[in-house]
C-alpha cells in the first residue's frame, strides 16, 4: 500500500508541473501564454519592449485567438483580442495619449481617421485625466466583439466602449502598422524573433 501511494505520488509530482500556466518574460514583466476575455482563450502572439533611444519605455504583450505573422491577418482574425502594456518607466500620461493620436495618425489615411477623431480625443482624455503611468502599471486594450474596445487603466475599465470596430485596430495599427511606434516591438508583437 505505501508502494502503491508512493508511486501515485510521484505520478502526481511527475504531472504538476505541466498543468502550470507557461510565461513569457520580457525585460522582467511575466506574460502568461494564454488568458481569457470575455469568454475566449486567447494566445499570446507575441511579447516585447518599447525602446525611445536607449531607454526602455514599456513591455507590450498581444493577445489572440490563433497566432498571425503578419499586420492585416491578425486584425482581420474576428472575435475577442488583447494588447497589454507595462510600464518600465515613470512617464506622463498626456503625452501618452498624444502619441496615441500621432501614432493612429501616422498609420491611417486621413479620410478613415477622420471617422475617429471623436474616440481618438476621448482616449487622450483618458490618459490626460490619469496625469501619470508608473513603473510596474499596466493599461490594456480589448477588443470584445458585440461589445466594443474596452480600456483599462491599472485594471479600472475607463467609461463606456468605443463601439466602431475600426477603432481597436486603429489603436493596434500604432504597434503593428506600416509605421510602428518602434520596429523591433512591432516584430515580437507579431511572433518574429530577432
Amino acid at each position: 500500500m505505501i508502494r502503491l501511494l508512493s508511486m501515485a505520488l510521484a505520478a502526481f509530482i511527475c504531472i504538476v508541473p505541466l498543468t502550470v500556466a507557461a510565461q513569457v518574460t520580457v525585460s522582467g514583466v511575466k506574460y502568461e501564454e494564454n488568458v481569457s476575455v470575455a469568454g475566449s482563450k486567447l494566445l499570446l502572439n507575441g511579447a516585447g519592449t518599447r525602446y525611445k533611444g536607449p531607454f526602455r519605455v514599456y513591455t507590450a504583450g498581444l493577445y489572440v485567438g490563433k497566432k498571425a505573422a503578419t499586420t492585416e491577418e491578425l486584425l482581420g482574425q474576428p472575435g475577442a483580442k488583447r494588447m497589454t502594456v507595462v510600464m518600465l518607466r515613470d512617464i506622463d500620461a498626456s503625452e501618452l495619449g498624444k502619441l496615441f493620436i500621432r501614432g493612429v495618425e501616422d498609420n491611417m489615411e486621413r479620410s478613415a481617421m477622420s471617422k475617429l477623431i471623436p474616440g481618438l480625443m476621448r482616449m487622450s482624455q483618458i490618459f490626460t485625466d490619469h496625469k501619470k503611468l508608473g513603473n510596474g502599471e499596466q493599461f490594456t486594450l480589448e477588443w470584445i466583439p458585440g461589445t466594443g474596445t474596452v480600456v483599462s487603466v491599472r485594471g479600472v475599465v475607463q467609461g463606456e466602449p468605443f463601439k466602431e470596430p475600426e477603432f481597436f485596430n486603429a489603436m493596434m495599427r500604432i504597434w503593428l502598422g506600416p509605421v510602428p511606434a518602434d520596429w523591433k516591438l512591432k516584430d515580437s508583437l507579431l511572433g518574429k524573433q530577432g
